[in-house]
């Protein structure tokens, strides 16, 4: 009985260490973690132009770069955006402007509407290529990333026009909505005309409106927009048109 009763404590202490060592193994297992960022310098980047001796084909945008090496015959000798291989371009994404001084990460110059656009093409090329780094993006270091990999003040500075460009993106779509622009035609014979209908504008709506002219503020320009309601001529920079009744659908314009 006591040999029994023995055995059974070996038997049980044993169990016991083997639970111990598997709860060991499942706490000190590594969780899955998003690899870091790569950082690739602009003397690596370089080596990624698709040509018969370089080390793949690379492209950068906002300082994120991308292997685009399926899409060869594109960014590859010889294709059409050829221009991006090996470098970040970002400008030229925009401006279409190829040249050597074009094909610049420097976007100084760019509207914050431009910026949205530019941020577009970045979207583009999350979904429809490989980042460098399966799961994360190689980081260019440079202008936007510094050589830790954080964002400089560059990038701060170009997300918050991109802030500012969205912001203005959606008023002026409520703005189209609101205000949707006019039909138009010209000919030499009856001259210039525009009209309001519920199409109008690509805004489809119940109601067509009566043409105005909206100015933008000190530019002196202004283009026709449907108004609904007449209490929006309240706003100085919505005008009649010379010529034509309050109430018309339909006004003839001079130039």
């Amino acid at each position: 009985m006591l040999g029994f009763i023995i055995s059974f404590i070996f038997v049980l202490v044993a169990i016991l260490l083997l639970r111990q060592d598997w709860a060991n193994i499942t706490v000190d297992a590594p969780h899955s973690t998003v690899p870091p960022a790569r950082l690739i310098i602009k003397d690596e980047l370089s080596l990624y132009t698709g040509e018969a001796d370089s080390k793949g084909l690379y492209l950068a945008i906002l300082g994120q770069v991308f292997d685009v090496e399926k899409g060869m015959k594109h960014y590859g000798p010889g294709g059409g955006y050829r221009f991006f291989a090996g470098k970040d371009a970002s400008l030229s994404f925009v401006t279409g402007d190829f040249t050597d001084t074009g094909l610049t990460d420097d976007l100084s110059s760019l509207s914050p509407a431009q910026v949205v656009s530019l941020y577009d093409w970045l979207a583009f090329y999350h979904k429809d290529y490989e980042p460098v780094v399966p799961y994360a993006t190689g980081r260019l270091v440079g202008r936007f990333y510094s050589e830790s990999g954080e964002p400089t003040e560059a990038l701060l500075q170009v997300e918050a026009a991109l802030e500012q460009g969205r912001r203005l993106k959606d008023q002026a779509l409520a703005e189209k909505q609101h205000l949707p622009a006019c039909n138009s035609e010209w000919n030499a014979a009856r001259r210039g005309r525009v009209w309001c209908s519920t199409k109008s504008g690509g805004v489809q709506r119940d109601w067509a409106g009566v043409p105005r002219k909206l100015f933008s503020p000190g530019s002196g320009r202004s283009r026709c927009v449907c108004v609904q309601n007449s209490s929006m001529l309240e706003n100085p920079n919505i005008q009649e048109y010379e010529d034509c009744p309050p109430h018309a659908d339909s006004c003839p314009v001079r130039e």
